[in-house]
């Protein structure tokens, strides 16, 4: 019988973290180019450049998601929201880390507004299971946006009860989405970023509630 250790089930405290390690591990530097847009996948990008960054899963298909969104400028896969200082991908699925597995996302958003980066969100997984996303069990599997902007946290505040309601009447359980202010963002390995482009038959195990989320009613833009 299989055995899921409960321990990655349970976020660490900073004093229970991995201790990491001062020197940026080799994810990406300032040459860095996204493997299909082409684009820098490190800031400083471009004047009016926005970010944003969800966790929804496994990052390999929730940047696939946001990079096939027009308007999107580019993406990068990493770990945020937790306390071990450049953390590799063994210590984070280890679940002594604390992060969270994440996408970054720059976008223009005179072509694409924040709500449509978050109708991709929360269509794209199911922000109801907690610390896991189907069978992909695991702290650094949460739900989360993290946001940039005080606009950003309201809107993504606001579509959170939008959507719970739509979930809740389609009979699914409270959304267990941790909402927050961006956190630092470290760089997952290379072979991380655009993972799904470079390996087309890569694990993608993602998939929606088939709950519909409305578009243009949780804030301004930004």
């Amino acid at each position: 019988m299989w055995f899921l250790d409960p321990r990655k089930l349970v976020l660490p405290t900073k004093e229970q973290a991995l201790p990491g390690r001062r020197e940026r591990m080799p994810g990406a530097d300032a040459t860095a180019r996204h493997f299909v847009h082409k684009n820098p996948i490190v800031p400083p990008f471009p004047a009016g450049i926005e970010q944003a960054m969800f966790g929804m899963g496994c990052f390999w298909g929730a940047e696939k998601q946001f990079w096939l969104t027009s308007g999107v400028f580019s993406t990068a896969v990493g770990y945020a929201a937790g306390h071990t200082p450049n953390p590799t991908y063994e210590e984070v699925c280890s679940g002594m880390t604390g992060h969270n597995e994440v996408v970054l996302v720059a976008y223009d958003p005179k072509r694409v507004a924040f709500d449509t980066l978050l109708k991709v969100f929360w269509e794209g997984h199911d922000p109801t299971e907690g610390m896991r996303q189907g069978n992909d069990v695991g702290t650094q599997y949460r739900s989360g946006i993290y946001c940039f902007t005080k606009a950003q946290l309201q809107a993504a505040r606001a579509s959170a009860e939008v959507y719970g309601r739509l979930l809740a009447q389609s009979g699914y359980g409270p959304i267990t989405t941790e909402i927050l202010d961006a956190p630092e963002f470290f760089y997952a390995e290379k072979y991380h970023q655009q993972y799904l482009a470079k390996n087309p038959d890569g694990y993608c195990g993602h998939g929606g509630t088939g709950v519909a989320c409305p578009i243009g009613a949780f804030g301004r833009r930004g």
